[in-house]
């Protein structure tokens, strides 16, 4: 416990202060004894402000409460729901070293200082995964629930999140077999600010497949093709792991590339979901290699032959061909021919008398290609005579 003394001021009222408070106005020479308290009182209550950080002395640690010797007329007490709340931090503290707090109250009507250890409490987490994240440390956490983008963790009372793509292969499409269940991960990302706290499963189960990458990169040459499984699919592609095999050895790396949406099929799509699903397996080609981001760029579409390639040819200028509309826009209607074939008989061109439904079969001729812009205007040919033609 913290040595306590008394000094009278000029009206000889005894003030109550640390042995630390006594030093300072020991040392203060000349100063009249209120200047000495003043100068000493620099900490106490009246100079605390609510959720001020403090830093002081541990001299009790009890069940129901926490003391700390902050250099203010009374210890600080630590108790009730902040010694809860705080139990990462308690179990650290020792008696007669520093410790770190906030003034939850300056005052009570009981004269105490009333800390919390709570934000200390968050700060010291935060430090450790920030600590674990550089040292590229393992932990456990147990899983709580799944959602579409991955699996919702805890380790503690803290919560975090595995990205889907972030599974090793053998749980990609198979997360619920970790549903209240404890396995390792690594943490990949720490943003306290945004309370975002990110962790990865295949950093540890794919961990030496993992380390191979760099070497396996080199393994690769634009225009390879590999068989994958889906990790990840997000609205702008999605995330494929390929294996790569080894020079002169019987073994496997994997190598995670992304099929950008540009590059799923010759036709257009809106939503990689409703082609995908995780843990899918798919063909791919290689159409880039980023060896800074240790990453593919992959594509499917190039698997198949460009259909635009000989458009000139199977769809030339003057030619009627019968298609399908697949889409009505205020500008025109679109025409599907085969995959990855559209053209487009703009509004100005629409019959007067005639309405189109989606799915219509329809007879068109050609009347215009762009092959670089890929774009085919289109006309309608007509059955029957206008009424208005002369």
């Amino acid at each position: 416990m913290v040595e306590y003394t008394s000094l009278k001021d000029k009206k000889g009222i005894f003030i109550k202060m640390s042995k630390a408070q006594k030093e300072i106005i020991t040392k203060a020479g000349g100063m009249s004894i209120m200047d000495k308290l003043m100068d000493a009182a620099s900490g106490f209550p009246g100079a605390l402000k609510r959720g001020q950080k403090v830093e002081g002395i541990v001299t009790f640690i009890g069940k129901k409460m926490v003391l700390l010797d902050i250099g203010a007329k009374t210890e600080g007490v630590v108790s009730g729901e902040d010694l809860v709340e705080a139990y990462d931090v308690l179990k650290e503290l020792v008696v007669g070293e520093k410790a770190s707090a906030y003034v939850k109250f300056p005052e009570n009507d009981q004269g105490q200082i009333i800390l919390s250890l709570k934000q200390a409490a968050d700060e010291n987490r935060w430090s450790k995964f920030k600590k674990m994240l550089d040292e590229e440390k393992e932990l456990e956490v147990t899983g709580l629930e799944v959602n579409k983008g991955g699996m919702v963790v805890k380790i503690g009372d803290v919560r975090g999140f595995v990205p889907t793509s972030q599974f090793g292969e053998k749980f990609l499409g198979n997360m619920d077999e970790l549903l209240n269940k404890t396995f390792k991960v690594r943490v990949i990302e720490v943003d306290k600010d945004q309370n975002r706290l990110i962790f990865s499963e295949k950093l540890v189960s794919d961990f030496e497949a993992l380390a191979k990458k760099g070497e396996a990169l080199e393994m690769v040459s634009v225009g390879d093709k590999f068989d994958g499984t889906v990790s990840g699919i997000m609205p702008f592609g999605v995330f494929v792991t390929v294996n790569v095999p080894m020079k002169a050895k019987a073994e496997m790396a994997k190598v995670e590339g992304l099929i950008h949406i540009s590059e799923i099929s010759w036709e257009k799509v809106e939503d990689p979901n409703v082609m995908f699903k995780v843990g899918q397996e798919v063909k791919v080609q290689v159409i880039g290699i980023d060896k800074g981001a240790g990453k593919l760029n992959l594509s499917i579409k190039q698997m198949s032959g460009d259909p635009w390639s000989e458009i000139e040819k199977n769809y030339a200028i003057g030619t009627k061909h019968t298609g399908k509309v697949v889409r009505i826009a205020p500008y025109g209607i679109f025409v599907n021919f085969e995959k990855g074939v559209d053209g487009l008989i703009h509004i100005s061109k629409k019959p007067a008398d005639k309405e189109f439904a989606m799915g219509d079969t329809v007879e068109v001729f050609v009347e215009m290609i762009d092959v670089k812009t890929r774009r085919m205007s289109l006309g309608v040919v007509l059955t029957e005579v206008p009424v208005a033609y002369k």
